[in-house]
């Protein structure tokens, strides 16, 4: 069994959304110091303080650990809303999940025509 590399991956989340350190620890609630020890001193983190990274990343536990590529299953158009999507603070977040949800009622609701 290969061992999985915690620190890596959180390295290279935070690459792929090009976040630092500090806005990772904003997102997740943990102390910048702590987690700049996590990841300079490549101490592994506990599972609470993962689980607090990986709520930060917006995925869960077991997105982290996926060694699938399940950014190479989505289309162009996806991917784009992702990169958007990460960049976004959690209020922004939550607006533009309104916004989508309001878009999509509105496209199924097609009144009819007399």
């Amino acid at each position: 069994m290969q061992e999985f590399d915690v620190v890596a991956r959180i390295q290279e989340l935070c690459q792929a959304r090009s976040w630092t350190y500090y806005r990772l620890a904003k997102e997740s609630g943990i102390p910048y110091s702590t987690l700049s020890t996590m990841l300079h001193k490549t101490n592994v983190p506990s599972v609470p303080s993962l689980m607090k990274i990986c709520n930060g990343f917006g995925i869960t536990l077991a997105q982290f650990f996926s060694d699938q590529d399940e950014a190479a299953k989505l289309t162009t158009d996806q991917k784009q809303c992702l990169v958007i999507w990460d960049r976004l603070d959690s209020t922004s977040k939550e607006l533009a999940l309104v916004y989508m949800q309001g878009l999509a009622d509105r496209q199924e609701y097609k009144p009819s025509k007399k």
